[in-house]
């Protein structure tokens, strides 16, 4: 899914490579007829922008963190059966 939001925001003029964007994924799993099941997944993302873009750009940033799941294949195959949430850190530099 990273990657997928990186590209969108890429597409808006928004830097994402060299360290500006990172996420960090935390899973809990279940046990189901003695297996271990992944049900829920939460990422959390941390986008580096300056100041003078993120003021540009803030409303771009949001649409594309909010339509990016549906464009991703990772979230397109597994949210059916797995919750995934998410959330982002803006860091202004």
């Amino acid at each position: 899914m990273t990657g997928t939001f990186g590209g969108a925001l890429e597409a808006r003029g928004i830097p994402a490579g060299d360290g500006f964007l990172h996420s960090e994924s935390v899973g809990e799993v279940e046990k189901e007829g003695g297996t271990l099941v992944i049900k829920r997944v939460h990422i959390t993302y941390h986008l580096k922008v300056e100041a003078g873009l993120l003021a540009e750009k803030r409303d771009a940033i949001q649409r594309a963190f909010d339509l990016h799941p549906d464009a991703c294949p990772v979230y397109r195959s597994i949210s059916g059966c797995i919750d995934i949430t998410k959330d982002l850190k803006i860091i202004e530099s």
